[in-house]
Protein backbone atom coordinates (compact mmCIF):
# COMPACT_ATOMS: atom_id res chain seq x y z
CA UNK A 1 0.00 0.00 0.00
CA UNK A 2 1.67 3.20 -1.34
CA UNK A 3 0.24 7.43 -0.28
CA UNK A 4 -2.18 7.94 -2.61
CA UNK A 5 -5.49 10.14 -3.11
CA UNK A 6 -7.25 9.08 -0.13
CA UNK A 7 -4.09 7.48 2.07
CA UNK A 8 -1.90 9.78 4.10
CA UNK A 9 1.04 8.66 6.43
CA UNK A 10 2.82 10.98 9.21
CA UNK A 11 5.25 9.75 11.51
CA UNK A 12 4.04 11.75 14.38
CA UNK A 13 1.00 14.01 15.64
CA UNK A 14 0.77 17.80 14.48
CA UNK A 15 -2.53 20.18 14.46
CA UNK A 16 -1.47 21.08 10.75
CA UNK A 17 -2.73 17.64 10.41
CA UNK A 18 -6.13 18.97 10.56
CA UNK A 19 -6.05 20.57 7.23
CA UNK A 20 -5.76 17.09 5.61
CA UNK A 21 -8.20 15.89 7.97
CA UNK A 22 -10.86 18.67 6.60
CA UNK A 23 -9.35 18.31 3.22
CA UNK A 24 -10.41 14.25 3.37
CA UNK A 25 -14.17 15.39 4.34
CA UNK A 26 -14.82 17.89 1.74
CA UNK A 27 -13.71 15.01 -1.14
CA UNK A 28 -13.60 11.62 -1.11
CA UNK A 29 -13.12 10.61 2.19
CA UNK A 30 -9.81 9.07 2.94
CA UNK A 31 -7.26 7.45 6.02
CA UNK A 32 -4.47 9.33 7.84
CA UNK A 33 -1.73 6.88 9.58
CA UNK A 34 -0.01 8.46 12.45
CA UNK A 35 3.18 6.66 13.13
CA UNK A 36 4.00 5.47 9.94
CA UNK A 37 6.70 6.44 8.01
CA UNK A 38 6.94 7.91 4.09
CA UNK A 39 6.91 4.62 2.96
CA UNK A 40 4.62 3.06 5.52
CA UNK A 41 6.27 1.52 7.67
CA UNK A 42 5.64 1.53 11.29
CA UNK A 43 7.67 3.21 13.54
CA UNK A 44 6.17 3.31 17.01
CA UNK A 45 3.81 5.92 18.62
CA UNK A 46 4.59 6.50 21.82
CA UNK A 47 1.88 9.08 22.65
CA UNK A 48 -0.76 7.19 21.13
CA UNK A 49 -3.00 6.95 24.52
CA UNK A 50 -2.88 10.53 24.53
CA UNK A 51 -3.93 10.75 21.27
CA UNK A 52 -6.73 8.22 21.26
CA UNK A 53 -8.51 11.05 23.81
CA UNK A 54 -7.61 14.18 22.26
CA UNK A 55 -8.00 13.52 18.93
CA UNK A 56 -11.75 12.55 18.52
CA UNK A 57 -12.31 16.20 20.56
CA UNK A 58 -9.97 18.28 18.80
CA UNK A 59 -11.49 16.83 15.39
CA UNK A 60 -15.21 17.19 16.71
CA UNK A 61 -14.72 20.70 18.29
CA UNK A 62 -12.51 22.43 15.46
CA UNK A 63 -14.62 21.35 12.42
CA UNK A 64 -17.79 19.62 13.72
CA UNK A 65 -17.26 15.79 12.47
CA UNK A 66 -16.94 13.31 13.74
CA UNK A 67 -14.09 10.78 12.71
CA UNK A 68 -13.30 7.31 13.73
CA UNK A 69 -10.07 6.70 15.52
CA UNK A 70 -8.29 3.40 16.01
CA UNK A 71 -5.43 2.16 17.80
CA UNK A 72 -3.61 -0.32 15.06
CA UNK A 73 -0.40 -2.62 16.12
CA UNK A 74 2.08 -4.33 14.23
CA UNK A 75 5.05 -6.03 15.18
CA UNK A 76 4.59 -4.44 18.72
CA UNK A 77 4.62 -1.09 17.09
CA UNK A 78 1.62 0.87 18.57
CA UNK A 79 0.28 3.26 15.25
CA UNK A 80 -3.39 5.11 15.23
CA UNK A 81 -5.79 4.78 12.08
CA UNK A 82 -7.95 8.05 11.98
CA UNK A 83 -10.83 7.32 9.21
CA UNK A 84 -12.32 10.41 7.20
CA UNK A 85 -16.06 10.09 5.60
CA UNK A 86 -16.72 12.68 2.98
CA UNK A 87 -19.17 14.75 4.23
CA UNK A 88 -22.22 16.14 1.89
CA UNK A 89 -21.96 19.72 3.27
CA UNK A 90 -18.54 21.58 3.41
CA UNK A 91 -16.38 21.79 6.35
CA UNK A 92 -14.50 24.39 7.34
CA UNK A 93 -11.35 24.37 9.92
CA UNK A 94 -11.32 28.14 11.84
CA UNK A 95 -13.16 29.10 8.56
CA UNK A 96 -10.92 27.67 6.00
CA UNK A 97 -11.80 25.31 3.79
CA UNK A 98 -9.50 22.40 2.58
CA UNK A 99 -9.91 19.77 -0.13
CA UNK A 100 -7.77 16.67 -0.96
CA UNK A 101 -7.18 16.46 -4.90
CA UNK A 102 -4.78 13.66 -5.84
CA UNK A 103 -2.23 13.41 -3.20
CA UNK A 104 -2.03 17.00 -2.22
CA UNK A 105 -4.05 19.14 0.31
CA UNK A 106 -5.44 22.16 -1.15
CA UNK A 107 -6.66 25.76 0.62
CA UNK A 108 -9.82 26.44 -1.37
CA UNK A 109 -10.20 30.29 -2.24
CA UNK A 110 -11.80 32.52 -4.34
CA UNK A 111 -13.38 31.57 -7.47
CA UNK A 112 -12.52 27.39 -6.00
CA UNK A 113 -14.00 27.96 -2.92
CA UNK A 114 -17.06 30.03 -4.18
CA UNK A 115 -17.41 26.76 -6.94
CA UNK A 116 -16.88 24.31 -3.82
CA UNK A 117 -19.44 25.53 -1.51
CA UNK A 118 -21.92 25.55 -4.71
CA UNK A 119 -21.26 22.51 -5.25
CA UNK A 120 -21.71 20.91 -1.64
CA UNK A 121 -25.17 22.86 -1.72
CA UNK A 122 -26.44 20.77 -5.14
CA UNK A 123 -26.15 23.93 -7.49
CA UNK A 124 -23.91 24.81 -9.92
CA UNK A 125 -23.06 28.60 -11.30
CA UNK A 126 -25.40 29.15 -13.70
CA UNK A 127 -28.07 27.51 -11.75
CA UNK A 128 -27.60 30.25 -9.20
CA UNK A 129 -30.65 33.19 -9.64
CA UNK A 130 -29.40 36.54 -10.87
CA UNK A 131 -31.35 38.70 -8.60
CA UNK A 132 -31.06 41.75 -11.00
CA UNK A 133 -31.75 40.53 -14.12
CA UNK A 134 -35.89 40.72 -15.31
CA UNK A 135 -36.90 39.36 -18.77
CA UNK A 136 -36.07 42.91 -19.81
CA UNK A 137 -33.03 41.99 -20.18
CA UNK A 138 -33.36 39.84 -22.72
CA UNK A 139 -32.22 40.02 -26.10
CA UNK A 140 -35.27 38.63 -28.15
CA UNK A 141 -33.26 38.54 -31.67
CA UNK A 142 -30.84 35.96 -29.97
CA UNK A 143 -33.88 34.10 -28.58
CA UNK A 144 -35.68 33.74 -31.61
CA UNK A 145 -32.20 32.84 -33.40
CA UNK A 146 -31.83 30.12 -30.70
CA UNK A 147 -35.37 28.48 -31.28
CA UNK A 148 -35.04 29.07 -35.00
CA UNK A 149 -31.76 26.58 -34.94
CA UNK A 150 -33.62 24.26 -32.40
CA UNK A 151 -36.68 23.70 -34.79
CA UNK A 152 -34.22 22.69 -37.32
CA UNK A 153 -32.94 20.20 -35.07
CA UNK A 154 -35.90 18.82 -34.23
CA UNK A 155 -35.86 19.77 -30.44
CA UNK A 156 -37.82 22.70 -29.76
CA UNK A 157 -40.67 21.50 -29.77
CA UNK A 158 -44.56 22.79 -28.49
CA UNK A 159 -43.38 26.57 -27.60
CA UNK A 160 -46.15 28.29 -30.19
CA UNK A 161 -47.76 30.69 -29.09
CA UNK A 162 -45.46 30.93 -25.58
CA UNK A 163 -44.33 33.91 -24.60
CA UNK A 164 -40.38 34.91 -23.99
CA UNK A 165 -40.75 34.04 -20.37
CA UNK A 166 -42.37 31.10 -20.61
CA UNK A 167 -40.21 29.80 -23.33
CA UNK A 168 -37.47 30.53 -20.55
CA UNK A 169 -39.31 28.50 -17.99
CA UNK A 170 -39.55 26.00 -20.94
CA UNK A 171 -35.47 25.76 -21.03
CA UNK A 172 -35.45 25.49 -16.70
CA UNK A 173 -33.59 29.41 -17.22
CA UNK A 174 -36.36 30.48 -14.48
CA UNK A 175 -37.06 29.57 -11.01
CA UNK A 176 -39.60 31.03 -8.52
CA UNK A 177 -40.34 33.94 -11.42
CA UNK A 178 -36.94 35.17 -11.48
CA UNK A 179 -34.47 34.49 -14.47
CA UNK A 180 -31.02 32.01 -13.56
CA UNK A 181 -27.31 33.42 -14.45
CA UNK A 182 -27.64 30.54 -17.30
CA UNK A 183 -30.49 32.57 -18.88
CA UNK A 184 -28.13 36.20 -18.76
CA UNK A 185 -25.53 34.31 -20.35
CA UNK A 186 -26.98 32.79 -23.30
CA UNK A 187 -29.61 35.45 -24.18
CA UNK A 188 -28.90 39.08 -22.67
CA UNK A 189 -28.99 42.28 -24.54
CA UNK A 190 -25.47 43.41 -22.52
CA UNK A 191 -24.27 40.02 -20.27
CA UNK A 192 -21.64 42.54 -18.97
CA UNK A 193 -23.81 44.59 -17.27
CA UNK A 194 -23.99 41.43 -14.98
CA UNK A 195 -20.32 40.01 -15.06
CA UNK A 196 -17.83 41.84 -16.63
CA UNK A 197 -15.16 39.37 -17.81
CA UNK A 198 -17.90 38.28 -20.56
CA UNK A 199 -15.87 38.82 -23.76
CA UNK A 200 -13.90 36.59 -26.25
CA UNK A 201 -10.35 38.71 -27.04
CA UNK A 202 -9.03 37.64 -30.47
CA UNK A 203 -5.46 38.44 -31.03
CA UNK A 204 -3.58 37.95 -34.35
CA UNK A 205 0.47 37.32 -33.56
CA UNK A 206 3.50 36.75 -35.92
CA UNK A 207 6.62 35.18 -33.75
CA UNK A 208 5.19 34.51 -30.46
CA UNK A 209 2.54 35.72 -27.64
CA UNK A 210 4.34 38.98 -27.34
CA UNK A 211 4.37 40.05 -31.08
CA UNK A 212 0.62 41.21 -31.24
CA UNK A 213 -0.77 42.64 -34.71
CA UNK A 214 -4.06 43.93 -33.99
CA UNK A 215 -6.69 42.61 -31.72
CA UNK A 216 -10.86 42.77 -31.32
CA UNK A 217 -12.48 42.41 -28.02
CA UNK A 218 -15.92 40.58 -28.25
CA UNK A 219 -18.54 41.14 -25.57
CA UNK A 220 -22.26 39.82 -25.87
CA UNK A 221 -24.37 36.29 -24.98
CA UNK A 222 -23.39 33.10 -26.05
CA UNK A 223 -26.09 32.82 -28.85
CA UNK A 224 -24.30 35.96 -30.64
CA UNK A 225 -21.08 35.10 -29.70
CA UNK A 226 -20.99 31.51 -31.12
CA UNK A 227 -21.73 33.49 -34.30
CA UNK A 228 -19.82 36.94 -34.08
CA UNK A 229 -16.37 35.40 -33.61
CA UNK A 230 -16.60 32.93 -36.30
CA UNK A 231 -17.49 36.55 -38.57
CA UNK A 232 -14.56 38.15 -37.54
CA UNK A 233 -12.09 35.41 -37.53
CA UNK A 234 -13.13 35.06 -41.39
CA UNK A 235 -13.32 38.66 -42.36
CA UNK A 236 -10.25 40.22 -40.46
CA UNK A 237 -8.10 36.87 -38.98
CA UNK A 238 -8.05 34.18 -41.59
CA UNK A 239 -7.57 33.87 -45.45
CA UNK A 240 -9.03 31.64 -47.79
CA UNK A 241 -6.67 29.49 -49.42
CA UNK A 242 -6.51 28.85 -52.96
CA UNK A 243 -6.73 25.67 -54.95
CA UNK A 244 -7.41 24.64 -58.70
CA UNK A 245 -9.87 21.53 -59.23
CA UNK A 246 -8.70 21.49 -63.36
CA UNK A 247 -10.07 25.03 -64.46
CA UNK A 248 -12.17 25.55 -61.69
CA UNK A 249 -10.99 28.10 -58.47
CA UNK A 250 -11.75 26.76 -55.45
CA UNK A 251 -11.11 28.92 -52.00
CA UNK A 252 -10.77 26.51 -48.79
CA UNK A 253 -10.61 27.36 -45.20
CA UNK A 254 -7.42 27.54 -43.41
CA UNK A 255 -8.74 25.38 -40.75
CA UNK A 256 -11.61 23.01 -40.20
CA UNK A 257 -15.38 25.49 -39.50
CA UNK A 258 -16.38 22.36 -37.34
CA UNK A 259 -13.24 22.35 -35.57
CA UNK A 260 -13.46 26.16 -34.62
CA UNK A 261 -17.00 25.74 -33.73
CA UNK A 262 -16.57 23.16 -31.35
CA UNK A 263 -13.54 25.65 -30.01
CA UNK A 264 -15.92 28.01 -29.04
CA UNK A 265 -18.63 26.04 -28.04
CA UNK A 266 -16.53 23.85 -25.31
CA UNK A 267 -14.94 27.39 -24.25
CA UNK A 268 -18.93 29.23 -23.57
CA UNK A 269 -20.18 26.37 -21.96
CA UNK A 270 -17.42 24.90 -20.20
CA UNK A 271 -15.65 28.17 -18.98
CA UNK A 272 -15.59 29.92 -15.29
CA UNK A 273 -17.73 33.15 -15.83
CA UNK A 274 -16.37 34.89 -12.63
CA UNK A 275 -12.72 34.38 -14.31
CA UNK A 276 -10.61 35.85 -17.03
CA UNK A 277 -11.95 36.50 -20.05
CA UNK A 278 -11.09 33.76 -22.94
CA UNK A 279 -8.53 34.09 -25.13
CA UNK A 280 -7.73 33.19 -28.71
CA UNK A 281 -4.57 33.27 -30.73
CA UNK A 282 -3.99 33.31 -34.30
CA UNK A 283 -0.71 32.72 -35.19
CA UNK A 284 1.04 32.12 -38.94
CA UNK A 285 0.58 27.75 -38.18
CA UNK A 286 -1.99 27.72 -35.51
CA UNK A 287 -4.62 28.68 -33.36
CA UNK A 288 -4.76 28.64 -29.87
CA UNK A 289 -8.00 29.43 -27.55
CA UNK A 290 -7.55 29.49 -23.98
CA UNK A 291 -10.78 29.36 -21.83
CA UNK A 292 -10.83 29.77 -17.93
CA UNK A 293 -11.70 26.81 -15.86
CA UNK A 294 -9.63 23.80 -14.87
CA UNK A 295 -10.51 20.45 -15.68
CA UNK A 296 -12.94 18.61 -13.05
CA UNK A 297 -10.94 16.28 -10.82
CA UNK A 298 -12.31 13.22 -12.36
CA UNK A 299 -10.84 14.03 -15.53
CA UNK A 300 -7.36 14.09 -17.17
CA UNK A 301 -6.03 15.57 -20.38
CA UNK A 302 -5.63 12.34 -21.33
CA UNK A 303 -9.21 11.30 -21.15
CA UNK A 304 -9.98 14.39 -23.30
CA UNK A 305 -8.38 12.62 -26.51
CA UNK A 306 -10.78 9.59 -26.19
CA UNK A 307 -14.58 9.04 -25.22
CA UNK A 308 -15.19 10.28 -21.65
CA UNK A 309 -18.28 11.24 -19.30
CA UNK A 310 -19.92 14.53 -19.48
CA UNK A 311 -18.66 16.79 -16.37
CA UNK A 312 -20.06 20.32 -17.71
CA UNK A 313 -19.43 23.00 -15.30
CA UNK A 314 -22.35 24.80 -16.20
CA UNK A 315 -24.99 21.80 -17.17
CA UNK A 316 -28.18 24.40 -17.35
CA UNK A 317 -26.09 25.89 -20.29
CA UNK A 318 -25.13 22.77 -22.05
CA UNK A 319 -28.55 21.88 -22.42
CA UNK A 320 -29.95 25.06 -23.51
CA UNK A 321 -27.26 24.53 -26.31
CA UNK A 322 -28.14 20.75 -27.00
CA UNK A 323 -31.76 22.38 -26.79
CA UNK A 324 -30.77 24.34 -29.59
CA UNK A 325 -28.60 21.47 -31.86
CA UNK A 326 -25.30 23.62 -31.07
CA UNK A 327 -23.67 20.44 -29.16
CA UNK A 328 -25.15 16.69 -29.80
CA UNK A 329 -24.02 15.02 -26.76
CA UNK A 330 -22.00 15.97 -23.67
CA UNK A 331 -18.28 14.99 -23.69
CA UNK A 332 -18.10 14.38 -27.54
CA UNK A 333 -16.69 18.20 -28.50
CA UNK A 334 -12.85 17.38 -27.81
CA UNK A 335 -13.54 14.32 -30.40
CA UNK A 336 -15.02 16.30 -33.03
CA UNK A 337 -11.96 18.79 -32.89
CA UNK A 338 -9.69 15.78 -33.10
CA UNK A 339 -11.63 14.43 -35.74
CA UNK A 340 -12.20 17.24 -38.04
CA UNK A 341 -8.47 18.09 -37.90
CA UNK A 342 -7.83 14.15 -38.92
CA UNK A 343 -10.47 14.39 -41.99
CA UNK A 344 -8.41 17.40 -43.34
CA UNK A 345 -5.01 15.63 -42.93
CA UNK A 346 -3.88 18.56 -40.02
CA UNK A 347 -1.80 17.50 -36.67
CA UNK A 348 -3.78 15.88 -33.67
CA UNK A 349 -5.23 19.33 -31.62
CA UNK A 350 -2.99 19.47 -28.90
CA UNK A 351 -5.55 19.91 -26.04
CA UNK A 352 -3.92 21.03 -22.46
CA UNK A 353 -4.23 22.30 -18.42
CA UNK A 354 -2.20 25.35 -18.37
CA UNK A 355 -2.58 28.45 -16.13
CA UNK A 356 -5.98 27.53 -14.23
CA UNK A 357 -7.58 27.11 -17.90
CA UNK A 358 -7.74 24.87 -20.72
CA UNK A 359 -6.03 25.41 -23.68
CA UNK A 360 -6.92 24.05 -27.18
CA UNK A 361 -4.31 24.27 -30.26
CA UNK A 362 -4.94 23.33 -34.42
CA UNK A 363 -2.26 23.80 -36.51
CA UNK A 364 -1.96 24.01 -39.90
CA UNK A 365 -0.87 20.48 -42.06
CA UNK A 366 2.36 21.44 -44.14
CA UNK A 367 5.28 20.89 -41.37
CA UNK A 368 3.44 21.67 -38.57
CA UNK A 369 4.14 17.98 -36.58
CA UNK A 370 7.76 19.28 -36.13
CA UNK A 371 6.23 22.19 -34.37
CA UNK A 372 3.53 20.51 -32.01
CA UNK A 373 6.44 17.94 -30.79
CA UNK A 374 9.04 21.22 -30.65
CA UNK A 375 6.14 23.38 -29.21
CA UNK A 376 5.28 20.49 -26.16
CA UNK A 377 9.15 19.87 -25.54
CA UNK A 378 10.21 22.58 -25.17
CA UNK A 379 7.47 23.77 -22.65
CA UNK A 380 8.52 20.95 -20.24
CA UNK A 381 12.38 21.29 -20.76
CA UNK A 382 14.33 23.84 -23.04
CA UNK A 383 12.44 26.43 -21.28
CA UNK A 384 12.99 25.13 -18.07
CA UNK A 385 15.80 26.68 -16.54
CA UNK A 386 18.53 25.56 -14.03
CA UNK A 387 16.05 28.19 -11.48
CA UNK A 388 12.89 26.60 -12.09
CA UNK A 389 14.36 23.48 -11.44
CA UNK A 390 16.04 24.50 -8.23
CA UNK A 391 12.30 25.73 -7.23
CA UNK A 392 10.63 23.20 -7.98
CA UNK A 393 12.97 20.58 -6.00
CA UNK A 394 12.67 22.64 -2.69
CA UNK A 395 8.97 22.76 -2.85
CA UNK A 396 6.84 20.74 -0.70
CA UNK A 397 3.43 21.27 0.25
CA UNK A 398 2.76 25.16 0.14
CA UNK A 399 5.43 27.59 0.84
CA UNK A 400 5.45 31.43 1.12
CA UNK A 401 7.92 32.91 -0.71
CA UNK A 402 10.30 33.89 1.69
CA UNK A 403 10.51 30.27 2.93
CA UNK A 404 11.22 29.31 -0.96
CA UNK A 405 14.34 31.90 -0.69
CA UNK A 406 15.66 30.95 2.77
CA UNK A 407 15.73 27.15 0.83
CA UNK A 408 17.60 28.26 -1.53
CA UNK A 409 19.62 30.54 0.41
CA UNK A 410 18.82 33.26 -1.73
CA UNK A 411 18.21 37.26 -0.69
CA UNK A 412 17.58 39.18 -3.64
CA UNK A 413 13.84 40.04 -4.24
CA UNK A 414 13.83 41.26 -7.57
CA UNK A 415 16.42 38.19 -9.05
CA UNK A 416 14.14 35.94 -7.23
CA UNK A 417 11.15 37.06 -8.80
CA UNK A 418 12.37 37.48 -12.16
CA UNK A 419 14.51 34.66 -12.14
CA UNK A 420 12.55 32.18 -10.04
CA UNK A 421 8.90 32.73 -9.35
CA UNK A 422 8.05 34.51 -12.86
CA UNK A 423 9.26 31.79 -14.96
CA UNK A 424 8.14 28.84 -12.69
CA UNK A 425 4.46 30.57 -12.73
CA UNK A 426 4.46 31.24 -16.36
CA UNK A 427 5.55 27.56 -17.19
CA UNK A 428 2.74 26.48 -15.03
CA UNK A 429 4.97 24.12 -12.52
CA UNK A 430 4.04 25.61 -9.61
CA UNK A 431 0.57 27.87 -8.62
CA UNK A 432 -0.61 30.67 -6.02
CA UNK A 433 -2.29 29.51 -3.72
CA UNK A 434 -4.33 32.84 -3.92
CA UNK A 435 -4.66 33.39 -7.27
CA UNK A 436 -6.66 36.15 -7.32
CA UNK A 437 -4.32 38.16 -4.62
CA UNK A 438 -1.40 37.56 -6.00
CA UNK A 439 0.29 40.29 -3.77
CA UNK A 440 -1.59 38.60 -0.57
CA UNK A 441 0.50 38.83 2.56
CA UNK A 442 -0.51 35.20 3.28
CA UNK A 443 0.29 34.47 -0.77
CA UNK A 444 1.76 30.70 -1.28
CA UNK A 445 3.19 28.40 -3.69
CA UNK A 446 2.44 25.16 -4.59
CA UNK A 447 3.54 22.21 -7.34
CA UNK A 448 1.03 21.91 -10.13
CA UNK A 449 0.50 18.51 -11.68
CA UNK A 450 3.21 19.04 -14.32
CA UNK A 451 5.54 20.46 -11.35
CA UNK A 452 5.35 17.04 -9.42
CA UNK A 453 5.96 15.59 -12.92
CA UNK A 454 8.51 17.53 -13.65
CA UNK A 455 10.24 16.86 -9.62
CA UNK A 456 10.04 13.57 -10.50
CA UNK A 457 11.76 13.47 -13.62
CA UNK A 458 14.66 15.37 -11.89
CA UNK A 459 15.00 12.61 -8.62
Amino acid sequence: MSERQNIEWKQNWHNDYLKWICGFANAQGGTIYIGKDDNGNVTHLANYQKLLEDLPNTIRNTMGIICDVNLQEESEKKYIEIKVQPYSVPVSLRGRYYYRSGSTKMELTGIELNEFLLKKAGKTWDDVIEERASVSDIDTDSLNQFIKDGLKYGRMRDIEGLSTFQILEKLNLVENGKLKRAAIILFAKNPNKFYPSIQIRIGRFVKDSTDLRFHEILEGNLVYLLNEVQTQLNYKFLTKRIEFEGMRRLEKDEYPIVAIREMLLNALVHRNYMGAHTQMHVYNHKITLWNHGKLPSELTEADLLKPHSSLPRNPIIAHACFMAGYIDTWGSGTLKIIEACKKEGLPTPVIKEIQGGIQVSIYKKKDVSKLVSTEVTTEVTTEVTTEVKKIVSVIIGELSSKEIKEFLQLKNDEHFRKKYIKPALTLNVIEMTIPDKPRSSKQKYRLTKKGIELKNNYK
